[in-house]
């Protein structure tokens, strides 16, 4: 019988290329990006609230940590809007690939939020990651929208990371997710109804906005609870098992996964200049060799 740490590593990996799967679920979906966030945090919120009643776990928060709840919700919201925002405008690969900076920008924030001094390496990574966007900026100019949307949504990534880094520590994550896209549910419809208002009913909540084939709804069930609430629930339950540098090379998989699956689907659609892919791979290259000697410096302060 396989081991609890194997079962948990394969598990991880299906975990990873649902996560990439996400993107692609993006592309099908034809709601724009802001009604597919609406829907999606809203079913999801549903789902986890379920899981929470079965799991009979206390709702109960104080006010200063579901004031910053309230911050990462809406952090997580610009940040889904933003990447299916990049999907709309330019591809799944776009997307994907810039999305991989996230972790070189976790790097550059978490000195910032953890109060610690800046490695000499991370200066060096920091170049080379601006080298291959230099290098996708000037191949891909038709999607310069798309690679900007990507980078905030990268941004934005790393920060909600950071903030749920230090909000797990005493919550359950279940807990902590249900609140981020509770809130995240709530920004989203108080800007709805505002457009309702101001765009003479073109825009915002109107009939057409619930109006969903049933194509969308079968991807927009999919995205929501098997990509969302239940990746999140399972991979928190599967890195108890796993090391950190098994659990950070792991994820760095998600754009292959993504682009790869993309490429299947959509084929010449998603099929770039050579000279994208040099650019992807010095990124993933670098946010990998960037995890790799930090987890080994926190390996070797431990041990």
């Amino acid at each position: 019988m396989p081991s609890d740490k194997l079962k948990s590593y394969l598990h991880f990996h299906v975990i990873v290329f649902i996560w990439g799967f996400t993107a692609v679920l993006g592309a099908l979906i034809s709601l724009e990006a802001v009604p597919l966030v609406w829907y999606r945090m809203l079913l999801a919120s549903g789902f986890i609230f379920l899981y929470i009643k079965w799991k009979k776990r206390n709702l109960k928060v104080s006010k200063r940590k579901l004031a910053v709840l309230t911050i990462a919700g809406l952090v997580i919201a610009l940040h889904w809007l933003t990447f299916f925002g990049a999907i709309k405008v330019s591809n799944v690969s776009i997307t994907l690939a810039l999305l991989s900076t996230g972790a070189f920008f976790t790097s550059i924030l978490e000195p910032i939020f953890y109060n610690r001094k800046f490695l000499g390496y991370e200066i060096l990574f920091g170049l080379l990651v601006i080298l291959g966007l230099y290098i996708i900026f000037q191949v891909e100019t038709e999607y310069t929208l798309g690679i900007i949307l990507g980078l905030i949504s990268a941004f934005l990534s790393a920060v909600f990371t950071l903030m749920n880094g230090k909000l797990i520590q005493d919550t359950a994550p279940s807990v902590i997710s249900f609140y981020e896209l509770l809130t995240g549910v709530i920004a989203i419809s108080v800007y709805l109804v505002f457009l309702s208002f101001n765009s003479e009913g073109n825009k915002g909540f109107n009939p057409a906005f619930f109006t969903i084939s049933s194509e969308d709804w079968l991807y927009l069930i999919i995205l929501a609870s098997i990509c969302t609430a239940y990746a999140f629930i399972a991979a928190v339950a599967v890195m108890k098992h796993l090391s950190p540098y098994t659990i950070m090379l792991t994820i760095n998989l998600e754009p292959i996964y993504g682009i790869f699956l993309a490429f299947l689907i959509f084929g010449s659609k998603e099929q770039m200049n050579p000279q994208f892919y040099y650019g992807a791979l010095l990124i993933l290259s670098t946010v990998i060799i960037n995890g790799y000697l930090k987890t080994k410096r926190k390996i070797n302060k431990i041990s």
